[in-house]
Order: structure tokens, then sequence, then C-alpha cells
């Protein structure tokens, strides 16, 4: 089977550990159901598991990717979750299973001509959406869903800051956030990244870590260490700060003496359920909201792409597609 996967895992040089070819198929389980991919979408996850962050040397070879969109042998078009948990040990939640994984860390991902899940994974996929648009969706933007929907509270109208606007989640966030009818500040280190987030719909742009004219109803961050401080003091009392990464480190200064005089929430959140899948799918098809992709390549061309994204040059989405 064509697949794009770990051969082994170097932090150094993970691009150098990186197979494209044939590869043997996997089993489908029980009660799992095959698709045949017709688009896949790169993660920072796929270089986090190059690098040995997401996999040890004793689980490769491993095919990567989280997020597919494809067809069952039975015809049906679909999106694929990429969270493999059991909601009923989650407490209704899949992703607060203490087993939870991803694709690509215990079975097998989506890089790949055919990808294996339960069937609770799979999510019809609308009309509306093309397969590159719905293949970009299972991760960032399931992230960026929850982070708003489910964990802000915020309602229509209010203020989030979005903090360093170029990155996946949070380019996916600012989108999302308009289409949810709330306002939007964001925050990047360069000029360019500033006005690309404006031109995704951000209301305001500022330097990272500027004063800013004043306080927001919650903030979204994904940076972590380099601006907790600054997303503690942007927040107004009561606000809610949602961390789903710490891109910049983890060892942030959690200032207890803000956070409880001024009796704010902080959230953690990683990825989502697949009813927050569903949501997140309804969302765009009523706003006419899309994905932000930057690039598609065949398949085969897997390598350039994670070059890019190793590089950190491309603003939106690499997806990649099969015939």
């Amino acid at each position: 089977m064509f697949a794009v996967y770990a051969s082994g895992i170097s932090a150094d040089d993970p691009l150098s550990v990186l197979s494209v070819g044939e590869i043997d198929a996997p089993e489908t389980p029980e009660d799992w159901v095959t698709v045949n991919v017709k688009a896949a979408s790169l993660n920072h996850h796929d270089l986090w598991a190059l690098r040995g962050t997401a996999l040890t040397a004793d689980q490769v070879p491993m095919i990567l990717g989280t997020d597919a969109a494809g067809i069952t042998e039975d015809g049906r078009e679909v999106i694929v979750h990429g969270v493999i948990g059991d909601p009923a040990k989650g407490g209704g939640d899949e992703t607060l299973d203490p087993k939870r994984s991803l694709l690509s860390e215990v079975y097998p991902g989506a890089l790949a001509a055919q990808v294996r899940v339960p069937a609770r994974n799979l999510i019809d996929k609308p009309a509306e959406l093309t397969w590159e648009e719905a293949a970009c969706l299972p991760t960032a933007w399931l992230t960026a869903y929850r982070m708003l929907v489910t964990k802000s509270g915020a309602k229509p109208g209010d203020l989030v800051l979005v903090q360093g606007a170029a990155g996946g989640v949070a380019s996916a966030a600012i989108v999302l956030a308009k289409a949810l009818g709330l306002r939007v500040w964001a925050t990047s280190r360069d000029e360019a990244k500033r006005e690309w987030a404006r031109s995704l719909g951000a209301d305001e742009v500022f330097e990272s870590g500027a004063r800013l004219p004043g306080k927001v109803d919650a903030v979204i961050d994904s940076v972590g260490e380099a601006t907790w401080s600054h997303s503690l003091r942007a927040l107004r009392p009561g606000g809610a700060i949602i961390t789903c990464g710490a891109t910049s480190g983890g060892g942030a200064n959690a200032d207890l003496n803000r956070v409880f005089f001024l009796q704010l929430r902080i959230e953690g959140s990683t990825m989502g359920t697949a009813e927050e899948l569903k949501g997140l799918v309804a969302l765009l098809v009523q706003s006419g909201a899309r994905p932000v992709i930057d690039r598609v390549l065949p398949m085969e061309q897997a390598a350039a792409g994670l070059a890019a994204m190793h590089a950190g040059e491309l603003r939106g989405k690499i997806v990649l597609t099969l015939p």
C-alpha cells in the first residue's frame, strides 16, 4: 500500500527518516472501517513523530497523518476523526479517555491510500466541502472549534484575543471566531503575518506583547511561555484563557495573584470529539467559512510539504491528494 511513513526517528534531522512509498497494508480490526483516502493534510504532529516526540523507536515504521477525508468501501463520503478513544471511558468525551491516542501514535495514520478507524470515527462529508477542505478539519480546525465553542464561553459580540496569529490553530480560530459572530484581536511578532491575520478577518492586529487598548473576554493561546503573561494581563475580570499548546515552552509563570483576584478561568483543550467535529462541519456549511489552504500537492510530494512546514514557509494548511 502507498503511504507516507516514519522509517525511524531523528530529533536533529526529522526529514531524513521520512519514507514515501510502498508499505505492508495493516489489517482492519474487527468493527473498524477502511477508508480510501482522497485527501489528507499535514500537521506539526507529523514532524513531532519524525523527531521522536510523538513516537518511540520501537513504534516505527509508522504511517503518519491525523487528518483525512475519503470514501468507504460501500461508497460513503466521510471525514475521518483522528482521535482514537472510547467516549464511555471519558464520561462521554473520547478526548478524556485515559488511553486515547491520535492516528499515527498507536494505530497507522492517514497519509496513505487507505486508513482504518472505528466506525464511530466517521463523519459524513457534506457536498458543500471539497475533499481538500474536508481534509483540513480533524486536527487544527477541530482544536480551534473546541476552544471557542466548548471551552471559552464566548458569546456573539464578545471580544477574543488570538495569540500567534500565523499558527495553524490560531489562523483557524480567527476564521471560526468571525463565523461565530465574535470580535477578534490577533497578535504576531511579524508585520506581514499581522496583515495576513487581518485578511482572515481579525478586527485589529497588534505586535506580540503590545499594550492593548482594552480588555478581552477570552484568549486563545497555543504559544505558551512567550505569550502567557500577556494573555493573563489581557483578560477582563472573569475572563478565560484557553490553551492548547506551548510551542514556545511550558514553563510560564502562573501569576496566581492575578488569577484569583480577577477570578480568571484557565482551560486546557486538546483536539475535540466526533460530535464537535460534526458541529464544526455544520458551522462551515452554514456560515460559508472555509479552511485556509496554503497549497495542494500530490501525496507523492509529501516530503516537499513537510519541508515547507519544517521551515515555517506556509500560511494555512498543506493538503496532499490521491487520485
